[in-house]
């Protein structure tokens, strides 16, 4: 069960992220940190649909959550697909059990997640993508893990809509595809410093993170500068 208190702590962050600039890529990271931590779970990860209504992987915590969310952007089928195309709740508390999604499930069980939530984000009825949530374990969700996903969600949303000053059907277009292209750039930059320095995805995007924190840059600007000038983090 999630805890209120530490709800309430998150709330109060996001509320004065929202009142001051904030770096979109890293609040939607921040999205999954905080669901995955106040949720027990093993990944969390964030889709968000392009001016065609086709879902792009946005945001993961981990490794794992970046295949899975890969995939369901490569297939345009999933749990998270089904809860932006419903506008509803989808949940599978095991997947070796669940014939739904045969595109995803196959990738779900070699990466090692076996029950998955599927969280629309939306605004005024419009879908904008899905905030997914993954257990290694068979899990029984229940209603407080729903209703704390939700929040979280709406957290995502918001940070998207927020993110310029554009009225809202602008700032909408214009943050999902800056999220969209700064993750490509991103997921770039942590291929070449895993490889650099012989260590994990997950490890390389801590060092970038690091490194844009300490410099007062975006995640965006120093995964540029690892792709594109050839930029190497200590």
């Amino acid at each position: 069960m999630a805890e209120p208190a530490r709800i309430l702590r998150v709330l109060s962050e996001f509320s004065h992220t929202l009142v001051r600039r904030y770096d979109l890529d890293e609040a939607l990271f921040d999205v999954c940190r905080h669901t995955a931590d106040i949720l027990g779970l093993d990944g969390v990860g964030i889709t968000v649909a392009n001016e065609d209504g086709q879902l792009r992987f946005a945001a993961a915590l981990n490794a794992a959550t970046t295949e899975l969310e890969r995939r369901q952007e490569q297939t345009q089928a999933g749990p998270c697909n089904s809860a932006f195309r419903d506008g509803v709740i989808v949940r599978a508390d095991d997947l070796r059990v669940d014939d739904r999604w045969p595109e995803f499930t196959p990738t779900a069980l070699e990466v090692g997640m076996t029950g998955v939530v599927g969280v629309p984000m939306a605004l005024d009825g419009t879908s904008l993508g899905a905030l997914n949530l993954y257990s290694a374990c068979p899990r029984t969700w229940t209603e407080d893990d729903l209703g704390a996903g939700q929040v979280f969600a709406d957290m995502a949303t918001s940070y998207l809509l927020q993110a310029s000053e554009r009225d809202r059907s602008e700032r909408t277009r214009a943050q999902l595809e800056q999220a969209l292209e700064s993750r490509i750039v991103i997921e770039q930059a942590k291929g070449i410093l895993a490889a650099q320095h012989g260590t994990t995805v997950d490890l390389a995007f801590e060092r970038l993170r690091r490194h844009a924190r300490s410099h007062s840059a975006t995640l965006r600007s120093v995964a540029e500068a690892v792709v594109q000038l050839g930029l190497t983090l200590e």
